[in-house]
């Protein structure tokens, strides 16, 4: 028997699987929340990001962790908030891009796990260790 866990994805928009998997977990509008086993996710829902537009270090990680997250995947996201999650035992996966479905797909298959060096462009200095790398070609079972 599988363990369920709770997956939260940092995203653009509130679409669920559809929905465009975040650059920047701090300024990510919402986070969707899935509940898996190793082989399959389902949307349990899908909640604001109360700090997207007002940044306080630590403060994103809390949220995340009082959601209950086992889980966090972003597309990218800072050293110290990697640390922070660490801490809380949540486990971290970055350097995604695509839809929530293809990313959680990549995910749950193994394709995709822990950390990615930053590899995007932004406009501020980068003092991210996540980045981005393309998940799209993997695709999510039972959504």
């Amino acid at each position: 028997m599988s363990r369920e866990r709770l997956i939260v994805v940092a995203t653009e928009d509130a679409c669920g699987f559809d929905g465009k998997v975040s650059a920047q977990l701090g300024r990510s509008p919402f986070f969707l929340m899935a509940e898996a086993d190793e082989r399959m996710a389902t949307v349990s829902k899908v909640v604001p990001n109360p700090y997207s537009g007002a940044h306080r270090p630590g403060a994103v990680p809390s949220f995340v962790c009082d959601l209950g997250a086992d889980v966090i995947i972003a597309g990218g996201m800072g050293a110290g908030a990697i640390e922070i999650f660490h801490g809380f035992g949540i486990e971290v996966a970055t350097g995604v891009t695509g839809t929530v479905g293809t990313v959680l797909g990549a995910y749950l298959s193994g394709e995709h796990r822990g950390v990615v060096p930053c590899a995007h462009d932004h406009s501020t200095r980068c003092h991210e260790d996540g980045g981005q790398r393309k998940g799209d070609r993997h695709e999510q079972s039972g959504h």
